[in-house]
């Protein structure tokens, strides 16, 4: 799905408290912070957990006042500003593998409350399975643990499961090394390699 760049949502949300960033600053402060969580960070209760992220990134902006009310606003705001919005093969695409009678599971670093926010905004809810955050295991991909607690979860041999992702190492390696199938969803073509991959999601219909 789409939804607007991570940097621009913080920066409107900042925004809308009086803050002016340039976005090229918050882009480098993410970036930092993504660099420097640590196994021990994703093992953190949601709001602990973007408590300590945005933190970071507001420290790296040079923000002190009020930091941890703002962080936990940010938290709060996130979704209300993301601009979410479904390509035009996912529901089309979705119908059909639950028609087929497949199981389907979400498996992402987001936290099961950001998944249950998502799904409800798109009008997905009902579709999967099997929905899984990083705090169902308290390690993100492409950690193979969080893979293979989902086809636990679905009750479906790794060797079985068919695992689509646009991220070349969180979701393609690391659905590979867990066992599954992975396919790269590469809408724009930037992936070059002998990596499994698909223009839109509707193809993957040929791989079942």
């Amino acid at each position: 799905m789409r939804n607007a760049p991570v940097p621009e949502i913080f920066r409107r949300i900042l925004a809308s408290y009086g803050i002016r960033k340039p976005l090229a600053r918050i882009a480098t402060a993410f970036r930092e912070v993504e660099e420097q969580l640590t196994p021990e960070d994703y093992t953190l209760p949601y709001r602990e957990f973007w408590r300590l992220f945005n933190g970071r990134i507001l420290e790296r902006l040079r923000i002190r006042t009020n930091l941890e009310a703002l962080a936990d606003a940010i938290t709060d705001a996130w979704w209300d500003n993301a601009e979410l919005e479904l390509y035009s093969d996912v529901r089309e695409t979705l119908m059909e593998l639950k028609e087929k009678g497949l199981k389907m599971g979400i498996v992402t670093n987001g936290f099961q409350k950001d998944i249950d926010d998502i799904l409800s905004r798109t009008n997905l809810t009902g579709f999967f399975d099997v929905t899984v955050g990083v705090d169902a295991v308290g390690k993100p991909k492409p950690d193979r643990a969080i893979f293979a607690y989902a086809v636990r979860k679905l009750g479906v041999p790794p060797e079985k499961t068919v695992f689509v992702g646009d991220n070349p190492i969180a979701d393609y390696e690391g659905a590979k090394n867990a066992g599954l199938k992975p396919l790269l969803l590469d809408r724009d073509g930037q992936h070059l390699g002998g990596l499994a991959k698909i223009r839109d999601l509707r193809e993957l219909l040929n791989y079942l």
